[in-house]
């Protein structure tokens, strides 16, 4: 089956909607599926869910979408590198659900693998655990978290097959796959598509029964969120 599409606009034509919720891959700037992001963006899609561990940076990544307030409700792990976003959020104008990074990664987890809930000590005795069921074992304190589904997820991989079959590069994959798992659609943006049986089943990272769509972006621009430099020392 190859599910290749022409570009981002029409792999996301007929699959997206108000008052969805998308489960986006990335960590801070690495690993976000650029071109999916403009593609959602210039839908005009609006009320969104989006779960992912940050919102991108004002003007480039999912900051675009808080820009065009289309995003109605953040559920991430960390809020800083944009302004927009802190702006809204302070404002009321936009929703929070304020996670833990690896309670994050493990509702996405749960959610791709059919498992409802699951306890965890992180956020005991804090705001996070208000309202939420806690339960001892082995005499802890352990809080329940319910798992995380998306109607759709936008992931980014470095290669993928035209079956599906994904790859991701070094700390790029990091969200990637649970999110594209917590999907019940998933399309992923990719740098290089290579016929079938040319990766090695090792070399398969993410197996393409979790990939519906695939869009192909060659160049993308893999903007560095936070350069940091140091003077170069002459020496005597």
């Amino acid at each position: 089956m190859n599910k290749l599409y022409p570009s981002a606009t029409q792999a996301l034509a007929d699959l997206v909607a108000d008052g969805q919720t998308l489960a986006v891959g990335g960590f801070g700037l690495c690993g976000i599926p650029e071109a999916l992001i403009d593609a959602l963006r210039d839908s005009g899609v609006r009320d969104l869910t989006v779960i992912s561990n940050n919102a991108g940076v004002d003007g480039f990544g999912l900051g675009k979408l808080l820009e065009s307030r289309q995003i109605r409700k953040m559920i991430s792990s960390y809020v800083g590198e944009n302004k927009e976003f802190e702006r809204q959020y302070l404002a009321g104008e936009l929703e929070l659900e304020f996670t833990p990074q690896g309670t994050l990664a493990e509702k996405l987890r749960a959610g791709g693998a059919g498992i409802p809930a699951f306890f965890t000590r992180t956020g005991v005795g804090t705001v996070v655990a208000e309202g939420k069921e806690l339960r001892e074992f082995d005499g802890e304190i352990y809080v329940m978290e319910r798992a995380l589904r998306a109607d759709v997820a936008l992931v980014k991989a470095w290669r993928a097959d035209r079956a599906g079959n994904l790859q991701f590069r070094l700390t790029a994959r990091n969200f990637n796959p649970a999110a594209a798992m917590a999907g019940q659609v998933c399309v992923a943006e990719v740098e290089e598509i290579v016929e079938l049986g040319t990766l090695a089943p090792d070399e398969i990272h993410l197996p393409g029964i979790y990939v519906q769509r695939l869009v192909h972006n060659a160049h993308p621009e893999k903007r560095i969120e936070k350069r940091t430099t140091r003077q170069l020392q002459e020496h005597a």
